[in-house]
């Protein structure tokens, strides 16, 4: 017989060994949304701690909608939507440094910026704060720089990966060698000095965008020929999903520093959904969602041998069309909620809430330790000059509240500046000081108070509709 002390130091010693999933009641879900049926394996779906942001089906173009977090229910399907491009939606991401403000990546080959405001808007918005142009083909992979400010990477079917200054609307850097094939995925470490990424062609890299070098790859981590995706975990190794030859699901944990060899390969099951994963730092957990699959698995990654411990499944009944993660300042620490996940459906986006069971209701300090933030660490030009700079971090002790919108400014440099006048200068004729520094000032300040005025203006109509909405309920 075993003896007991044994018996009992089998059973790995976790904090998240409890941790279970559990949708939100009924009223709590996004009711009537027409998810896009784009054959595409990104995630469909972007979270903050305002808003919920899916990819819908729209006719000739591509948009999607956005909705405040506390918005549930039914969507009015007159709820105005985010179009602008004029082919299919592929990606949207929202900005970790400012809440009111998402990219998207679209079949048009484009890539927009996007101011959304606090109040819902009474129409569309279709004018994005800056379109950036450099991919030839249509572009299916968007990701903001984790620490500097206004810098955001996109990854086409060009094979081409362009890092833009969203700030300025310029192109930073483009990694346009490396690539053979088509792009899977693309994932930043956590101050943003590495990239890894995926692609058709067999081979995990590791990239240093500023130096433009490809620092690690790995032929073939997974042996079969359906597609990888792979993340950066902490002390910067790298968790992959794949198929083996026999087409079996896996996972696997690499170091840089030894890319032959796995430190954990595993066998999962023999579904064909690519695995989404998702992580969060905080906990070390990686979360896997298969698209197509009705289950979410999770898996805690520590430094001692398995190395990727199985926790546990949240299974349901309907399959995943794609999944949003809220970021760790979005959740609600009074609840003990660890993970909060936006399952799409074909009409509904249900979310689903990942807690740690406790029972006392102080703050768990051990389940949130400081989070990063919304404050950048870095300026975009810092960044590119060759600066890193780790996360800044909050405490979550008193919950996080949003930050009021912040308006994104977008600068665009005059091409005049830096070219020397041609020819001799003229002397002041009556062109020139009609469009002196001043006046320009003046028409740019007077059409910003017009802008406000018609913000202002839709806003009081929203909420006088809301109003007059809530006033012909009463009566019905």
């Amino acid at each position: 017989a075993v003896p007991p002390a044994m018996s009992r130091r089998v059973v790995r010693q976790s904090k998240f060994r409890h941790v279970f999933g559990q949708p939100v009641k009924a009223d709590q879900m996004y009711e009537d949304i027409r998810v896009s049926k784009v054959t595409c394996d990104s995630s469909f779906c972007a979270v903050n701690p305002k808003f919920v942001a899916i990819i819908v089906e729209s006719g000739g173009g591509g948009a999607f909608i956005v909705l405040p977090l506390a918005k549930t229910g039914r969507v009015d399907k007159n709820h105005p939507l985010v179009t602008g491009h004029t082919a299919p939606v592929l990606d949207i991401d929202w900005c970790p440094h400012n809440d009111n403000v998402i990219a998207s990546a679209s079949e048009d080959t484009t890539v927009m910026v996007w101011q959304i405001p606090d109040y819902v808007p009474v129409r569309n918005i279709t004018e994005p704060v800056v379109t950036l142009e450099g991919h030839s083909k249509r572009v299916s992979i968007i990701s903001w720089h984790p620490t500097a400010r206004n810098v955001l990477l996109s990854a086409g079917c060009d094979n081409l990966v362009i890092l833009w200054n969203v700030g300025t609307g310029e192109m930073l850097l483009a990694l346009d060698d490396m690539h053979t094939d088509l792009i899977y995925n693309v994932g930043w470490n956590r101050n943003g000095s590495l990239l890894v990424t995926t692609c058709k062609d067999k081979k995990v890299r590791v990239i240093d965008p500023r130096k433009q070098q490809i620092i690690a790859e790995k032929t073939k981590p997974h042996d079969g020929t359906r597609p990888i995706r792979a993340i950066f975990v902490a002390d910067g190794k790298i968790f992959t999903t794949g198929f083996s030859r026999m087409s079996e699901r896996q996972l696997g944990l690499w170091d840089l520093n030894n890319f032959e060899e796995p430190i954990a390969l595993q066998e999962m099951d023999t579904s064909n959904g690519v695995l989404l994963p998702f992580y969060d730092a905080d906990s070390s957990i990686v979360y896997l969602c298969g698209k197509g699959d009705s289950s979410i698995r999770y898996f805690e990654i520590t430094d001692e041998a398995p190395y990727v411990h199985y926790l546990n499944t949240y299974s349901s009944k309907e399959p995943q069309r794609g999944m949003g993660f809220m970021p760790k300042r979005g959740l609600d620490v009074s609840k003990c909620e660890i993970a909060r996940f936006f399952k799409l459906h074909e009409r509904k986006c249900e979310p689903i809430v990942m807690t740690v069971p406790r029972k006392s209701d102080l703050f768990q300090d051990d389940l949130y330790p400081d989070t990063p933030g919304p404050e950048p660490a870095l300026e975009a030009d810092e960044w590119l000059s060759g600066k890193d700079a780790d996360p800044i971090l909050i405490s979550l002790r008193d919950g996080y509240v949003p930050i009021k919108n912040r308006e994104l400014k977008v600068v665009k440099k005059n091409i005049l500046d830096s070219k020397p006048p041609p020819g001799p200068r003229r002397s002041h004729s009556t062109c020139d000081s009609d469009f002196s520094q001043p006046a320009l000032e003046e028409v740019l300040e007077e059409i910003r108070a017009l802008k406000e005025t018609v913000q202002a203006q839709e806003k009081r109509i929203s909420d006088l509709e809301n109003k007059l909405g809530q006033f012909t309920n009463g009566t019905d």
